[in-house]
């Protein structure tokens, strides 16, 4: 009987240290924190694979309001949201990161074999050498995140994306609300980092570029349903989107991040 008690209090034991949730003063538990994230984003899939206890909420702001408000303990959110949305000077005064989950890379998701990735990664070379992306990224404060971007050369396919677009005369972007990478200004238009770089691949194409809100979770299906032609917004490259997509480059660094209450 002593064996089995000891083997119970060992695997409840082993449970809270993997689940990473529980709180401690002294050495003692004392709570469970429950992490707000948005679905289907990078956040879950981390919580996920930690085994933490979670809130899935519809975007990276509606974690941080959660944070906020105190119906969740910390949220998970990118590295780049955190810069711009918390901390002094921000809606979030009172709110920090703590902890770094991950190292990730963001690219841009185009339809299984389409030819559009190819053309952005030609884009991507070009903008980098003449300096607009680090220009752009200098405005909304994500130069540090760059990667320089290797020599690619566009290559079409019989069943172009790239003519199906400039024949519509339009390119339309899937996006959330995500400062700094796209957001609206004053004037009620797009804008962020993302943005900016879309609105400059439209002038290569010589087309109009239409933001198009998705549910994040859905981006996958809005891809291959033909709603939107691509998905940038600072999507990390997890190995579920690398096989469901066709992906850009990557093009930023980000990480995954722990953001909790200030406590005063």
């Amino acid at each position: 009987m002593k064996k089995l008690a000891l083997l119970l209090a060992l695997v409840t034991a082993t449970t809270a240290c993997f689940t990473g949730c529980a709180k401690k003063d002294g050495g003692k538990q004392i709570g469970v924190i429950t992490y707000a994230v948005e679905a289907g984003s990078a956040g879950e899939e981390v919580a996920k694979e930690k085994g933490y206890q979670y809130n899935a909420v519809s975007s990276q702001a509606d974690a941080l309001m959660e944070v906020n408000s105190g119906t969740s303990n910390a949220a998970i959110i990118d590295l780049l949201m955190a810069g711009a949305m918390i901390g002094e000077g921000t809606s979030y005064p009172d709110l920090k990161y703590t902890t770094r989950l991950t190292e990730e890379e963001y690219g841009v998701g185009c339809r299984k074999d389409s030819d559009l990735a190819s053309f952005i990664n030609e884009f991507f070379y070009e903008s980098y050498k003449d300096g607009f992306m680090l220009e752009t990224a200098k405005k909304y404060g994500v130069q540090e995140t760059l990667f320089e971007q290797p020599e690619a050369k566009y290559e079409s396919s019989s069943d172009s994306d790239v003519e199906k677009i400039k024949k519509n005369g339009k390119l339309i972007v899937g996006i959330t609300d995500f400062a700094p990478m796209d957001y609206k200004d004053s004037n009620d238009e797009w804008i962020g980092f993302d943005a900016d770089m879309a609105k400059k691949l439209g002038e290569k194409l010589g087309v109009k570029v239409e933001f198009v809100e998705i549910d994040w979770d859905a981006k996958i299906m809005e891809l291959n349903s033909g709603n939107i032609d691509v998905v940038w917004n600072g999507m990390t490259l997890t190995d579920e989107v690398k096989s469901s997509m066709n992906c850009s480059n990557p093009y930023c660094k980000n990480a995954q991040v722990v953001v909790e209450k200030i406590k005063k």
